[in-house]
């Protein structure tokens, strides 16, 4: 396995904590592939004040048996806590498995852009399903990018996010 390490803008924890964080990520990570028998390249990054690490295929199919969102999600908790035993701190570290996370990225334009189009024929406000609360930061970004306003409503599983125009 390969890893690499390339730098964007620091937030409130240093560059050298979140590559900590990173670090004791891949470490988890390689392990976790390895006892499965899956192949995939690690690499990491640090975005928007976060650790940002990605698997990538190496060639060898296995790796799709990670991909789905929901996996990603649960794997991304997993490694979370990994990350916050080995360093004491919490982590927001975000994980990516196959560009899944651009793929979901891409689904929640679309929401949004269908959300936006509502709107446009008089709605006065347009509810997206509930999700997490990665997936609702991006449709606060993406509607903030395209004019809308977007606020978050309800609890836990069910919380969803509701766009309206400024």
């Amino acid at each position: 396995m390969t890893s690499e390490t390339t730098h964007t803008a620091p937030a409130s924890e240093t560059i050298e904590q979140l590559e900590q964080e990173g670090d004791a990520a891949a470490d988890f990570l390689e392990g976790l592939l390895d006892i499965a028998d899956i192949g995939g390249d690690l690499a990491m990054d640090v975005r928007a004040g976060r650790a940002y690490v990605s698997i990538e295929s190496d060639g060898d199919d296995s790796l799709r048996l990670l991909a789905d969102p929901d996996t990603v999600s649960a794997l991304q908790e997993l490694t979370r806590l990994a990350v916050q035993s080995s360093t004491g701190r919490f982590s927001r570290l975000i994980l990516d498995v196959s560009g899944s996370r651009d793929a979901r990225r891409r689904e929640l334009e679309g929401l949004v852009e269908r959300a936006g189009l509502r709107l446009d024929e008089g709605a006065s406000q347009a509810s997206l399903p509930a999700m997490s609360s990665y997936e609702r930061k991006l449709v606060h970004d993406i509607a903030a990018e395209r004019g809308l306003v977007s606020e978050s409503y309800g609890e836990g599983a069910q919380r969803h996010t509701v766009l309206r125009r400024a």
